[in-house]
């Protein structure tokens, strides 16, 4: 149990380390979440409203776990916010449980996604 959490934590500081590179600084956890439902949502305008920086967070967390099958894209509606279904609970976990939880499904995100790398056009 002791590896795989020492493996985790190398992956994650991989990743922090990829993103420092890209964007000059560290992120912690909600800036990533918001960062993954920019990159969802697909519209990188310079402001959001705070229900809106809520939205992209939620949007996050549901793309995230939807890639272990816990939610599915629904559909987007006229906005382009995209909807998802809960299709199974979320485990029951403490903390530090929750928090590896969360870093395991965003560095397979980051794995299967071109967010890090640099855009063709911005």
């Amino acid at each position: 149990m002791q590896q795989l959490q020492d493996d985790l934590q190398a992956r994650w500081w991989n990743l922090e380390a990829q993103l420092v590179e890209r964007f000059g600084k560290k992120p912690d956890m909600e800036t990533l979440l918001f960062l993954i439902g920019v990159q969802e949502f697909g519209d990188i305008r310079k402001k959001f409203t705070k229900e809106e920086k809520q939205d992209l967070m939620h949007v996050a967390v549901c793309t995230l776990f939807a890639q272990s099958g816990y939610y599915r894209l629904d559909r987007v509606d006229e906005q382009g916010w995209p909807h998802f279904i809960q299709l199974k609970a979320l485990p029951v976990m403490n903390v530090v449980e929750q928090e590896n939880f969360m870093k395991d499904h965003i560095l397979l995100y980051f794995s299967n996604s071109e967010i890090g790398e640099e855009p063709d056009s911005l």
